[in-house]
């Protein structure tokens, strides 16, 4: 049977830096949080060309993103920080990963941490986690715990849903598998058409697209699962294997090694046909295996997926107009059928009706309306 590649490519990154940030940013970090504390929505601090969003969480420290094609940012207060503890974390997110691999990912690190004139040396950086992921268009499959040949020791769990508590095997159709600690290493195999059509991220079926449309094959359909459910093979290193193994800490580090870490994890666990053969290590590998292996090659030399960033997002941003345009009608019909509306004609004359009476309501709100726009319009500036 045969498995198309849909995409390959790194899809997380994690970097901590020991260092203070400075106190004029301390300062408009407070007083974004407050702010955000006030009004239960993120709070935007801009400085050079950076749009940070800041969070009401974080308890003593700053929690804040720089969106969907960017990264998300913690900040320890460096009046409260714990010894020790890096006073930076940076995760970036997969859609940035995807688009413009590790290279976009270090220029939008080092453009923020100059516009935020935060101080730190090449030596201060450590990354804690990176991840590189697979997707492969194969209805066929369904991941089979038994076939996962992992060190000893290994810890391997099955899951039957995309938000579900994991099981051990249990359920209907299984739609996903781990093995291994984030900390260390871990595969995590899944049903990725599962999780794109549950949490609305269409900018994988772009990038999905896009590919299909370079090899000269016709766009998926999400809605017909028997031809478009693709399998996300997803390796994890953590910080044992990046620091304790491999002593991958800065960007250099990352460009030179990161490849031969992956090779070394790809080697360690395995997919393979089950065998009545009791030594495992002699087992088959899978034809999905051998197409994840091959692919990762050749992708950690690449490290990008060919489609633009803004692709993504506009991809992305449709898909969450649908979402709200699906809980708009679904509201006004529960409204029409709470006035005892009951065919469509009138339906359509009582929603006239709400939106001139939703005129007169606005006008009477304490918040004026352009206000109230602008807030919204902050939650979706990084969509």
């Amino acid at each position: 049977m045969n498995a198309e590649i849909l995409h390959r490519g790194f899809d997380g990154l994690k970097f901590t830096i020991t260092t203070d940030i400075p106190p004029e940013l301390r300062e408009a970090l407070v007083a974004a949080k407050a702010e955000a504390v006030r009004t239960n929505a993120g709070s935007i601090i801009e400085r050079d060309g950076i749009a940070l969003a800041v969070r009401r969480s974080g308890g003593m420290a700053f929690s804040a993103h720089t969106g969907e094609y960017g990264a998300e940012w913690y900040f320890l207060d460096p009046e409260n920080r714990p010894k020790n503890n890096p006073g930076v974390t940076v995760d970036f997110r997969a859609f940035l990963l995807a688009t413009g691999g590790l290279e976009a990912a270090q220029q939008h690190f080092e453009h923020c941490m100059a516009a935020l004139g935060i101080p730190y040396a090449e030596t201060q950086l450590r990354v804690s986690r990176v991840d590189f992921a697979i997707d492969i268009l194969a209805p066929w499959f369904e991941p089979e715990r038994e076939a996962l040949v992992a060190p000893q020791g290994t810890r391997v769990t099955t899951w039957t849903g995309v938000d579900e508590t994991e099981t051990h095997g249990t359920g209907p159709r299984v739609m996903g598998l781990r093995a291994g600690a984030v900390a260390n290493r871990q595969l995590v195999i899944y049903d990725k058409r599962a999780e794109v059509i549950a949490k609305g991220k269409a900018g994988w079926l772009t990038i999905w697209n896009r590919n299909r449309t370079a090899a000269g094959r016709p766009p998926l359909d999400l809605a017909d699962p028997d031809q478009s459910r693709a399998w996300r093979f997803e390796m994890r290193l953590g910080s044992k294997q990046l620091r304790n193994r491999w002593e991958i800490r800065s960007w250099a580090d990352l460009d030179a090694m990161v490849g031969d870490a992956f090779t070394d994890a790809y080697q360690r666990i395995r997919y393979c046909i089950v065998s009545a053969d009791r030594n495992r290590s002699r087992w088959p590998l899978h034809e999905l295996w051998e197409a994840v292996t091959a692919a990762a090659g050749q992708g950690l030399e690449e490290q990008r997926s060919g489609v633009f960033a803004s692709d993504v997002k506009e991809a992305n941003r449709e898909e969450h107009k649908r979402m709200l345009d699906g809980q708009l009608l679904g509201l006004l019909v529960s409204r029409a059928a709470a006035e005892g509306v009951t065919d469509a004609e009138t339906f359509f004359t009582f929603a006239k009706q709400r939106l001139a009476t939703m005129r007169d309501e606005t006008r009477e709100h304490p918040v004026p309306m352009d206000e109230r726009l602008a807030k919204a319009a902050s939650r979706y500036r990084f969509r």
